[in-house]
């Protein structure tokens, strides 16, 4: 690989998903530290202020920004000479919207229902931590901002660590598998902070993901997929919180 594409996965990943990853390390350490991690908790959605006018506007803040790298990436990969357009080289084109809608609903059901499955065993053994997915105090604008942070985690994630980090990966000459562990296992590691339950289950989407996207080249079906998962879960979370609290 060209030295200087490895300085740009650095700062790309330096500025998202990789520097998530090292707080998700810390965080699980000092959930370690302070006793078993089946006790401890992780609250994904967060309230920012008790002022509702306040606490709005930095959650639209938060989202906001959080996708610059996104658009960063797709900038740096628009400008490497002699490549297909980044939409089409990266499988963002809207080609066919209902063939791409259909395989996200098929994927999200593939991973959301074992996931599940994942987050109750990992609650059992004590390896996964409590997870908070709605503030306690909801408004009228709560699930909206719920909708929105499901959809940006999708956007980031999938761009950042599948399109782009993938593409960057084969164009240094990485196998597929490599391309796919490597991509799988940093999903993993910024998912820490939840316990290692849900970075288990995580790699594992990470692989099935990847694979998906290697073999097809095709973006917003995971897109999709995971925004309908992260919706399901913070929505359910936040409208159905007897149900949720069975789990």
């Amino acid at each position: 690989m060209k030295p200087h594409l490895k300085v740009e996965i650095w700062i790309v990943l330096g500025i998202s998903l990789g520097q998530s990853a090292v707080y998700a390390v810390v965080s699980l350490l000092a959930k370690l530290a302070r006793g078993p991690l089946g006790e401890s908790q992780a609250s994904l959605n967060p309230s920012r202020s008790d002022l509702p006018w306040l606490d709005v506007t930095l959650q639209l803040l938060g989202i906001g920004f959080a996708l610059v790298p996104v658009v960063l990436a797709l900038y740096l990969l628009a400008r490497d000479a002699d490549a297909p357009p980044v939409l089409e080289r990266i499988g963002l084109r809207g080609s066919n919207p209902l063939r791409d809608t259909l395989m996200g609903f098929v994927l999200a059901a593939v991973i959301g229902i074992p996931g599940l499955g994942v987050y109750i065993l990992g609650r059992e053994f004590g390896l996964t931590a409590d997870l908070v997915l709605a503030p306690e105090k909801l408004y009228a604008w709560s699930i909206t901002l719920l909708v929105l942070a499901a959809v940006k985690n999708a956007l980031l994630e999938e761009v950042i660590v599948v399109g782009y980090l993938m593409t960057r990966l084969r164009d240094g000459g990485w196998g597929m598998w490599a391309v796919i562990f490597t991509s799988a296992l940093l999903r993993g590691t910024y998912h820490l902070y939840q316990g290692l339950g849900q970075a288990f289950g995580n790699v594992l989407m990470g692989v099935i993901f990847g694979w998906w996207y290697y073999r097809t080249r095709r973006l917003w079906p995971l897109i999709i997929a995971h925004a309908l998962i992260d919706i399901v879960a913070f929505a359910g979370y936040a409208l159905l919180p007897d149900l949720v609290a069975k789990l």
